[in-house]
């Protein structure tokens, strides 16, 4: 483990041990100085997030992921914006998430607690940088950030300008730290960090998050890529389905919740889908097409693959199917258990299909574009978890925290024969 590395890591560990029992007040008062700082910093950051942006375009970069490495005034404010919504969302810690009293008279309550170091791995999008340390800090974690190098210098003044504006508040400055570097290097450092941080997020494409949970000794919250799928049903309402599945797809076509596979009831296909090739086509959007969908237009032949593609572009596959089973069976192969949609009239389906499907969220008669920690009321999210364990869909303030068992007595001992209780006198002391 590098010296760098070591320094950032163990600042933090500390950091983390001075903010976990602070109360929400600083850390409230402090959010918001670094909102303010980031809106005073904006032409600095400005500057630096150029340099990062010419970069990209310089190698190709495609539009989309420049758009999302791109940061402008309006950009910041409205990052420093989320920020204050953090700050005012309720504190986690110290949450009763359940309690009684037991038969032996102690009054027992698992009670919610900092995780304590979270290390963040994560691509291009610099706002990522604020939010998971806006969210980190609100509930008591320090944070190592390692963003991709197309964002290094863009990250590098963000974590300043946080860090200078800690520096004046009662929530240490080391809460807040970049993992210095931009080789592989930097990022197997944080993965092998087992000891120094207590758990690892990543946030990006399937390579990047595959590449973590296979080499982290450190314990990781697995985020998911979005192959996320509209289904129109046989009783679907044709103009909303077509509304539905154009947000879904056109709105922000590069980030996770965009759809990225359409299924269509073949009972409905004549009806829907000669009007959703034409409105996509408007948009600008490629549509990938089994054979079924290319009887009605003119579409790229759709393989295996499209089906299994996260395409974060202005692409979409798109198949008919014979029933909502087959839908459901065609997402369970194909999908990456983050969001699907069903458009229907029928409450019986929706059930169904709600049942059925096995994902991080699911929509009914609304664009998968929804699936959002600020859309759900959580504040910046600091990802969408396709896992199981532990968290699950847009990861708010409660995701990061973790609980601690307290229980309370009268003098009770354990003995062989059941509880007794101890002395008044012994008790008192």
């Amino acid at each position: 483990m590098s010296e760098d590395f070591l320094k950032v890591a163990l600042a933090a560990k500390e950091a983390a041990a001075e903010l976990a029992p602070l109360p929400r007040a600083p850390k409230d008062a402090a959010l918001r100085v670094i909102a303010d700082a980031l809106v005073a910093a904006s032409a600095e950051i400005v500057e630096a997030n150029a340099l990062d942006v010419r970069r990209a375009v310089e190698n190709g970069v495609s539009e989309y992921m420049v758009d999302r490495l791109r940061l402008d005034d309006a950009r910041i404010a409205s990052i420093a914006e989320a920020v204050r919504q953090v700050a005012d969302l309720p504190d986690p810690v110290g949450e009763v998430v359940r309690g009684n009293t037991l038969p032996n008279g102690l009054e027992l309550r698992q009670v919610r607690v900092p995780l304590g170091v979270i290390g963040i791995i994560y691509e291009g999008r610099p706002n990522v940088t604020v939010d998971a340390a806006a969210l980190c800090l609100k509930s008591g974690n320090a944070t190592l950030l390692r963003g991709s190098s197309s964002a290094y210098e863009s990250n590098t003044v963000l974590v300043r300008v946080m860090q200078e504006a800690l520096a004046g508040t009662e929530v240490p400055a080391g809460t807040v730290q970049l993992v210095p570097g931009t080789s592989r290097d930097s990022a197997k450092e944080l993965m092998r960090a087992r000891g120094l941080v207590d758990v690892l997020i990543p946030r990006g494409g399937a390579s990047l998050i595959n590449s973590v949970v296979e080499e982290s000794t450190v314990p990781v919250i697995e985020t998911g890529v979005g192959n996320c799928h509209v289904y129109v049903d046989a009783d679907a309402d044709v103009e909303l389905a077509v509304q539905i599945l154009l947000n879904s797809k056109v709105q922000r076509p590069s980030v996770c919740n965009a759809a990225e596979t359409l299924l269509v009831h073949a009972a409905v296909a004549d009806a829907f889908v000669p009007r959703a090739l034409a409105a996509l086509a408007a948009e600008g959007v490629t549509v990938h097409g089994d054979d079924r969908i290319a009887a009605y237009g003119d579409v790229v032949a759709a393989g295996e693959e499209d089906f299994r593609t996260e395409y974060l572009s202005l692409d979409i596959a798109a198949a008919v199917v014979d029933s909502l089973e087959e839908a459901v069976a065609h997402i369970r192969r194909y999908g990456s258990a983050h969001t699907e949609a069903i458009v229907t009239r029928s409450v019986g389906a929706a059930r169904r299909f709600v049942s059925l499907v096995d994902s991080a969220a699911v929509a009914v008669n609304a664009s998968t574009r929804f699936t959002d920690g600020g859309e759900f009321g959580f504040g910046a999210e600091i990802g969408i978890s396709t896992q199981k364990l532990h968290a699950r869909g847009p990861m708010g303030l409660p995701e990061l925290t973790s609980t601690k068992w307290v229980y309370t007595g009268e003098g009770q001992l354990r003995t062989a024969q059941g509880t007794v209780l101890a002395s008044t006198e012994a008790c008192s002391r």
